[in-house]
């Protein structure tokens, strides 16, 4: 039998806690609305996105697909934005293609981009992970996270009260050899373009400890950490950033399957940064998910499966509600993010 046809049934008796609802409004912080990430709502009815957002309890979702291109950004803006300003927020990006045509000019010409993005109606500046892994200069050379040539940008979002998601490395077994001892094999043979085995790209920890010189670097500028910081593996490591850093927030999307599975740390660690996190999916506008992600959070259900389907996406184990209070519950499902990203306060 191959291991793609093995399906164990676990025996273990537990107890299902359905959360259809969340016990308090919830913003999605971490989010896409068009392919390949958001399901192409680009393309279908508003009425119908709204309808699945009102059912989940989603009453903003912030949309990170703008910083593709001045077009898809003003896409996205008439789309969402314009069409139901109060539910959506979109957020813009850097066209890293631009850097061996402008050379030494790339930073003032990113920076002046950011000004324009805002003045068309982006809150916020979404950085993806191509940078740090792929993103060359005009000498060829690869940049850094932290490179300094790139001050302009940070400080123009601070200028601008712009929060800037960052997003510069995937979990850590995407970085290891792809063998027998890869935890995330299946995953990673799916989806070899994920694999960054270092070398040819740099070694994990040597990214993360460039974003963390980079916020620190930048305190005027507000930073949220994807993806708990891009090492949930690690809470001890991403605690000790938000510690250093009053300016660094972090967002838990696409993984709860990382949280759920070490849940007494995880709890602790929410209790404790509860000002700190905001609720992200990253699964597009999908009501299951949804519910999944309230139910990790809300219940004290064991050993579940963190996404909808038989077999867990990114590894083979399943997770632990870890049962926050209520006064966390709500903080993480809305208030942090009101805060970071100035919404008014929800109906």
């Amino acid at each position: 039998m191959l291991l793609e046809h093995y399906r164990p049934r676990p025996k273990l008796v537990t107890k299902t806690t359905p959360v259809l609802h969340p016990r308090y409004p919830v913003v999605d912080a971490h989010n896409h609305l068009a392919d390949p990430f958001g399901g192409g709502w680009d393309k279908k009815p508003l009425t119908q996105l709204l309808d699945i957002l009102d059912e989940a309890g989603v009453r903003v979702y912030v949309d990170l697909d703008g910083g593709w291109g001045e077009d898809i950004l003003n896409t996205h803006l008439d789309l969402f934005k314009a069409r139901a300003p109060e539910r959506f927020r979109v957020f813009g990006g850097v066209d890293w293609s631009k850097w061996p045509e402008l050379g030494n000019r790339f930073p003032d010409w990113a920076a002046r981009s950011l000004r324009a993005q805002k003045e068309r109606g982006a809150e916020g500046l979404k950085i993806w992970k191509l940078f740090g892994l792929q993103v060359r200069d005009h000498e060829g050379k690869l940049v850094k996270v932290d490179d300094p040539r790139l001050d302009i940008i940070w400080e123009t979002a601070a200028d601008l009260n712009l929060p800037v998601l960052i997003h510069v490395a995937d979990p850590v077994a995407f970085f290891d050899p792809v063998d027998e001892t890869n935890e995330r094999w299946e995953e990673l043979h799916q989806h070899p373009d994920w694999v960054f085995t270092s070398p040819p790209y740099p070694p994990f920890i040597e990214i993360l400890e460039a974003l963390y010189r980079l916020v620190k670097t930048h305190p005027r500028t507000l930073f949220i950490g994807a993806h708990v910081g891009c090492y949930a593996e690690n809470l001890a490591w991403v605690g000790k950033m938000l510690d250093d850093c009053p300016n660094y927030y972090i967002d838990i999307a696409a993984r709860i399957g990382e949280l759920g599975r070490q849940p007494y740390s995880a709890r602790r660690f929410f209790i404790q940064y509860q000002d700190r996190i905001l609720l992200g999916s990253d699964l597009g506008p999908d009501l299951e998910a949804y519910r999944i992600y309230y139910r990790f959070l809300e219940t004290d259900d064991e050993y579940f499966n963190y996404n909808p389907g038989d077999i867990p996406l990114q590894g083979r184990w399943f997770i632990y509600g870890i049962y926050l209070p209520d006064e966390v519950l709500a903080k993480v499902y809305h208030q942090n993010a009101q805060e970071v990203l100035g919404i008014p306060k929800l109906p």
